[in-house]
């Protein structure tokens, strides 16, 4: 594979936000049980040492745990009480890095995952944590730099449609309505 191959299944990423904008392109493939993250890796990712900094690793890894959560659980908001991480290994700048979440358990308040994170296929590091299940969002971003319409994506676009300053999925039948004027949905 070449320095700028994307693996099969790989699309850009559903999904957006102002920490990880810098890190752009992210790339995401679902699968019935969960969001792969992925990322050709790249300079702006390295420590001082010029290795791939752990900070970015630890935050790819949630928002996948928490992404393939929320997909079992209908696209349900979920926000991580615990995370934990183990570094077993080292990532270079060209490798492609992909995050691959296993959700192990689901309730009506929590969700259980641990994931692996490998460098062209090598596990790197491995994490656990835990999300609780939010019912009733209140998303006000400090900087309200980012709008619902901006910064959430629906899915796929069968599921989304814009209806004035409301922003709506349709999931599993049900229909949820975010607020789309100043707010984030998501984590």
């Amino acid at each position: 594979m070449n320095n700028t191959a994307i693996p099969d299944g790989f699309e850009r990423h559903f999904r957006r936000s102002p920490l990880t904008d810098p890190w752009e392109p992210l790339y995401s493939k679902r699968t019935d049980k969960a969001v792969i993250v992925g990322l050709r890796l790249a300079k702006p990712h390295t420590n001082a040492h010029g290795l791939i900094h752990g900070g970015l690793i630890a935050t790819l890894a949630d928002n996948a745990m928490g992404y393939s959560c929320g997909h079992q659980l209908g696209w349900m908001y979920v926000v991580t009480i615990g995370l934990t991480m183990d570094y077993i290994g080292s990532a270079q700048v060209g490798q492609w890095l992909a995050v691959e979440p296993d959700v192990f358990k689901t309730g009506s308040t929590i969700c259980f995952a641990q994931s692996r994170v490998k460098a062209d296929g090598v596990v790197i590091a491995r994490a656990n944590a835990t999300f609780r299940v939010e019912h009733q969002i209140d998303q006000t971003p400090a900087s309200g730099a980012y709008s619902l319409s901006e910064s959430y994506r629906c899915p796929t676009v069968a599921q989304s449609r814009h209806a004035g300053d409301q922003h709506q999925c349709r999931l599993s039948g049900a229909k949820r309505a975010f607020p789309g004027r100043g707010r984030d949905v998501g984590s």
